[in-house]
Parts: C-alpha cells; sequence; structure tokens
C-alpha cells in the first residue's frame, strides 16, 4: 500500500466541493489526515497508518483546513510540533465536524513532545489521545487502530 496520490487526490476533493456547494461532505472511515509542518515527520506516520490498513493523507495544517471543509476521513494525526501549538487552527474546524456529526468522528491523535493525556497537557477537548514522540509503530499504530474500530462501532 502507498500514500494517497496527494495530487489526484486534493483535486477530487476540492473539485467535488467547487462543482455543488450544497454537495454533502464524504466521509471514508479507512483514510487517517495526517496533518504537520515537518514533511518528514508526515511521511514517518503515513507509513504507520499504512501499517493499519488504512490510505493516509498527507498535508501541511494549511491545506488540511481545506479538505477538512468537504471531508471527514476516519481519523486525524496531528503534529503538535515543539510546543503542542502547529495545528491549533485545525481545532475549530475539527470541533464543528465533530458537533456536525453528532459523534466523536474523525478521531484525532496529538503526537507531543510531552507526555500525558489531554486534560493533563490541557489540550483541547477535541483531542482523542496523546502520543508522545519520539513517532514510533510501536506507540502509535495501536492507537490508531483502537481509535478507528471505536468509530466504526
Amino acid at each position: 500500500m502507498c500514500p494517497v496520490n496527494r495530487e489526484t487526490d486534493i483535486a477530487k476533493i476540492l473539485n467535488s466541493a467547487s462543482r455543488d456547494t450544497n454537495s454533502e461532505i464524504s466521509t471514508d472511515s479507512s483514510q487517517v489526515l495526517v496533518v504537520g509542518k515537518s514533511p518528514i515527520n508526515r511521511v514517518v506516520v503515513s507509513k504507520i497508518v499504512e501499517k493499519s490498513g488504512l490510505k493516509p493523507i498527507s498535508e501541511s495544517p494549511e491545506m488540511a483546513s481545506r479538505i477538512l471543509r468537504t471531508h471527514i476521513p476516519g481519523a486525524i494525526v496531528l503534529d503538535g510540533g515543539a510546543d503542542n501549538k502547529d495545528c491549533d487552527a485545525l481545532m475549530s474546524a475539527i470541533d464543528a465536524l465533530r458537533r456536525a456529526s453528532g459523534r466523536s468522528l474523525p478521531s484525532v491523535i496529538l503526537l507531543s513532545t510531552k507526555t500525558g493525556t489531554p486534560e493533563s497537557l490541557g489540550l483541547s477537548n477535541v483531542v482523542d489521545a496523546v502520543v508522545t514522540k519520539p513517532i514510533t509503530t510501536e506507540r502509535l499504530q495501536p492507537v490508531i487502530d483502537r481509535l478507528i474500530s471505536l468509530g466504526r462501532g
């Protein structure tokens, strides 16, 4: 399995939204939106997502906000950066999607330099789980698998 072809996938998502502004938001629980400023971290996380049999979409925080206007993935993995704030601009959009769905979907995982729970780290209530860096398959994959299975259940 390989990462979703970025140009093709983004073009499909954005073009379908621009053609019909009244169209419903598409949902795909097999996709995981991987968001972060570091392209290297996004590649590492995307490979771990693939090991779970899911399809990663790797984006910068700016592009991710566009995608979330028309598409709801099964989960979102946010790389918080050094201070856990690199993806703060997405929190309101994710919260709006979750309120609209009436469920905690999409599930949100924050990759953090600090150890703790979302509550103990003072994070947004949108964050479902925190995975401490360094990013490894052993740490991240079980969390992704658990949250995706909860979302499908």
